[in-house]
């Protein structure tokens, strides 16, 4: 299928829908000859680095110093923590030659699954004293696992691009407070800025991240009814700092080991949601906080009146650019203003910006929510102004629907039954469950086998109450879980 066409399908067939969206907009080029490996196009990748930069000014606001750590860990690094490894292993590309005569490495080195294991040894070697601390440290970077479930662009890869902040600090409670602004963190720039919503939970103890002592994680839910992990954070308490002797002394004198955690927000799966959540029959709607242009200038002439019509518009675009919008004149003459309009409708910009010979002597352009599709002619001498409160008015209106969405895949169920009907809708479906702690893994089990989905966990500061008994096993229920089928 060519550029110029549409999509062919529309969103309620989300699977295709997504795969025409992927290619149609020019997001990703899957045709790279390494499974679970994609090329990032322009426009996608202009994104990301608008989604990366919001995130990296919250880190920075919060305390946190961005470094850069190697890509690479030995093999002996990564097997210092039991529980970590054994969570990893069957994920790992393993590095053990190199060089024309393929000299074997004396041990095999891993592409980082993640970076404990690499920025830990350091952290020993930087703290020493209470006043080394908190130490609060960010990378943004690509990781890579080596994936088994089915892959798809930006949802599921083996190679992906993320953010991830690792912290220590002298007491249990600074760090469990870190964990909580982490949480707030996401609420504030994935869900207020990119308008993806999500439900934080905290993972049962049979699912938590491999070497933590707890792990909450945000959740979120695409238009075919799957579950997506989005950020999640972790309480790694002392079970890397023991392994890897991050110790400090303290004012009196006496020596003990830091508290850790450590947090992940996916920015490229993150981007998915965007994409997911958001879009329409037509492609694209991105808000305008992360949209590489936040305004599109469609000039619309015939031959004898393209060299005023361009002037005309180029002044319009400096005289914008100069206010400080993200704004592109999409002056190629070989495309007819029906086909720029489509093309960038299919990429989601914001607003468009008609301007044609009756607006320039009328003094007025016609402005074009993406959104809505709502059309307004505005005065040039208050464009400006317009155009701020209509971005405004763009993000508010994504954020409403897609929290109205994401409200409406929220069910209950109270027996076996009512939970296939409520998972065949897709969402999420609270229950009550015997228990989150390991002995509940039993039960989660059966949910697996019996309905293909996977447990959640509890709400994070959720209100809900367990009563009755689990649904699963007859026991009395501990605690209110959240169920899901999942990529």
């Amino acid at each position: 299928m060519s550029k110029q066409e549409g999509l062919t399908v529309k969103k309620s067939d989300f699977s295709e829908w997504y795969t025409q969206i992927i290619q149609k907009a020019d997001l990703a080029d899957i045709r790279y000859n390494v499974k679970g490996f994609v090329v990032y196009m322009p426009w996608a990748t202009d994104t990301l680095e608008l989604m990366y930069k919001l995130y990296e000014e919250e880190m920075r606001a919060t305390g946190h110093k961005k470094m850069i750590f190697p890509s690479l860990v030995s093999k002996s690094n990564l097997e210092k923590e039991e529980e970590h490894i054994e969570g990893f292993s069957a994920e790992v590309f393993w590095v053990t030659e190199a060089g024309s005569q393929h000299k074997k490495f004396e041990q095999p080195l891993a592409l980082r699954p993640t970076s404990e294991t690499i920025m830990y040894p350091m952290y020993s070697l930087w703290v020493r004293s209470w006043r080394d601390l908190p130490l609060k440290i960010f990378q943004s970077c690509q990781m890579w696992r080596y994936e088994g479930k089915a892959t798809r662009p930006f949802i599921r890869g083996r190679e992906f691009h993320w953010i991830e902040s690792h912290n220590v600090f002298a007491t249990k409670k600074e760090a469990e407070n870190q964990v909580k602004e982490d949480m707030e963190m996401a609420e504030k720039v994935m869900h207020r800025k990119f308008c993806v919503p999500f439900i934080f939970f905290k993972r049962p103890q049979f699912d938590k991240f491999a070497g933590s002592v707890y792990t909450y994680a945000a959740d979120t839910i695409l238009p075919n009814g799957k579950r997506l992990q989005l950020p999640s954070t972790h309480f790694l308490g002392q079970k890397f700092s023991k392994p890897f002797d991050i110790t400090f002394e303290a004012k009196d004198g006496t020596k003990h080991y830091a508290y850790q955690t450590c947090y992940g927000p996916g920015i490229s799966r993150i981007f998915a949601a965007v994409v997911s959540i958001n879009g329409d029959d037509r492609g694209l709607i991105l808000p305008p906080a992360i949209s590489p242009y936040e305004v599109i200038i469609v000039p619309i002439f015939k031959e004898e009146t393209m060299k005023k019509v361009l002037s005309h518009s180029r002044k319009i675009l400096s005289r914008l650019k100069e206010s400080g919008f993200r704004v592109h004149l999409d002056d190629r003459s070989e495309y007819t203003p029906g086909f720029k309009y489509n093309y960038w409708e299919m990429r989601g910009v914001p607003i468009r910006i008609e301007v044609g010979p009756k607006d320039i002597k009328d003094k007025a352009v016609v402005v074009v929510r993406r959104d809505i599709e709502n059309k307004t002619q505005v005065p040039e001498s208050g464009l400006v102004k317009e155009l701020r409160q209509t971005l405004d008015a763009v993000h508010n209106s994504i954020l409403k629907k897609a929290d109205s969405y994401f409200e409406g895949a929220i069910h209950s169920a109270s027996d076996q039954l009512e939970l296939k009907k409520a998972l065949d809708k897709g969402g999420f479906v609270k229950l009550n469950f015997c228990s989150a702690d390991v002995e509940g893994a039993k039960c989660a089990d059966k949910i697996k086998e019996k309905f293909n989905a996977e447990v959640c966990g509890e709400r994070y500061m959720g209100e809900d109450k367990p009563s009755g008994q689990c649904i699963m096993c007859g026991e009395p229920a501990k605690s209110i879980i959240y169920v899901a089928r999942s990529y």
